[in-house]
C-alpha cells in the first residue's frame, strides 16, 4: 500500500506515517513512501504450519535427492514399493486362476467359462503392452505384420499353434524351436522377364489379368520353382509357413511392384521368442486372447 506523505514522524528510530500510524519502509519515490503493513496472523500461522509439515515430511518420507538415490525417510515408504505391493496383492487374488490356466488344456477352454474370460482379459493386457507395437492396438496388423483378426494363418490358427508361435517366435536366432522358413531370392535364379511372368500368374490366382499368355508362362515357372513350398494349387503349406496365394490376403502387398520385390529379393520377417520374456501363463493368456479375436480355428483332429 502506498500513501502521499508530507511528513513522517520518527518514533524511536522508526518512520511512522502520521495519517495511518503505520511504520514505513523508509523508501521514498517522489514523496511517496511505502507502508510496512504486517502480514495477517492467519497467513503467518499457515506459513509456520507448512514449515513444520515440510520438516516432518522430509523426516518420514523420501525427500532429498542424493548422488545415487534419495533420502528414504524413517517410514521406508516409496511409490515403487506401493505399486509392487498392489501387484503382489493382485497376483495373490488371482493365484488360483493363474494355476488353473497354466494347467489347463487350452483348446478345451470354452468362451463364457470364467477361466476363459480371465485368460482373454489378461491376454489383452499383455498384448497391448508387448504386441500392439507391431500388430496394432486392435490387432489388425500392418505392412509386414500379420492381421490377427482374420482367418488367414501362416503357421496355424488353433490356440495351441498360436501359443507355440508366441512362445518360440519366428525366424529368430535366440530360440532353437522358433518357427523357421526361408524363401529364396529368385532375383538370383530367374531373369526379370521370368519374374514378371511369375508375378502375373500369382496375381491371376485371385484376380483377373489381361495377359493370359504371360500368366500361363508364369504357371510353368511356379510349378518348377514355387510349388514345393506353396503347393501345386498355391494354397500354401502351414508346416513351412508358406502363405496361401489364392486368397488375395497379402502380408507385404499384392500389387505388381510389391510382388516383384517379394519374389526378387524374398522376405524374412522375424518375431521374437516371447517365451523368453513372458511367463508361461502370459503366453497362454495371449494365445487365448488372439484366438478369441475372430479368426481362431478349432484344433485339428
Amino acid at each position: 500500500m502506498t500513501k502521499n506523505v508530507t511528513e513522517n514522524k520518527p518514533v524511536k528510530g522508526k518512520n511512522i506515517d502520521e495519517t495511518t500510524g503505520v511504520e514505513t519502509t523508509g523508501h521514498s519515490w517522489d514523496g511517496i513512501t511505502e507502508l510496512n503493513n504486517p502480514l495477517p496472523r492467519w497467513w503467518l500461522w499457515t506459513l509456520y504450519a507448512c514449515i513444520v509439515w515440510a520438516v516432518g515430511y522430509t523426516i518420514f518420507y523420501p525427500a532429498w535427492p542424493m548422488i545415487s538415490g534419495a533420502t528414504s525417510g524413517t517410514l521406508g515408504w516409496s511409490t515403487r514399493g506401493a505399486v509392487a505391493q498392489d501387484i503382489a496383492d493382485h497376483e495373490a487374488k488371482n493365484a488360483q486362476l493363474v494355476a488353473d490356466l497354466v494347467a489347463a488344456d487350452l483348446p478345451t477352454l470354452a468362451p463364457g467359462d470364467p477361466l476363459h474370460r480371465y485368460a482373454v482379459a489378461r491376454g489383452g493386457a499383455v498384448f497391448r503392452a508387448n504386441c500392439s507395437q507391431c500388430h496394432g492396438s486392435g490387432a489388425a496388423g500392418a505392412l509386414g505384420y500379420p492381421n490377427l483378426l482374420d482367418d488367414d494363418w501362416l503357421w496355424g490358427g488353433d490356440v495351441a499353434s498360436i501359443a507355440m508361435t508366441i512362445d518360440h517366435g519366428i525366424r529368430n536366432d535366440t530360440d532353437p524351436d522358433a518357427r523357421w522358413s526361408q524363401m529364396p531370392a529368385f532375383g538370383d535364379i530367374l531373369s526379370k522377364p521370368e519374374i514378371a511372368s511369375l508375378v502375373t500368374y500369382v496375381i491371376s490366382l485371385s484376380a483377373t489379368v489381361e495377359d493370359r499368355a504371360q500368366a500361363a508362362e508364369g504357371a510353368v515357372l511356379f510349378s518348377e520353382n514355387c510349388a514345393a513350398c506353396h503347393s501345386d494349387d498355391a494354397t500354401g503349406n502351414r508346416d513351412m509357413g508358406a502363405p496361401n496365394l489364392t486368397d488375395a490376403i497379402w502380408l507385404y502387398g499384392g500389387d505388381t511392384a510389391s510382388l516383384t520385390q517379394t519374389i526378387t529379393q524374398a522376405r524374412f520377417g522375424v518375431m521374437p521368442a516371447w517365451g523368453q520374456r513372458l511367463s508361461d501363463v502370459d503366453v497362454d493368456a495371449v494365445a487365448v486372447y488372439v484366438h478369441s479375436l475372430g479368426g481362431g480355428e478349432q484344433a485339428p483332429e
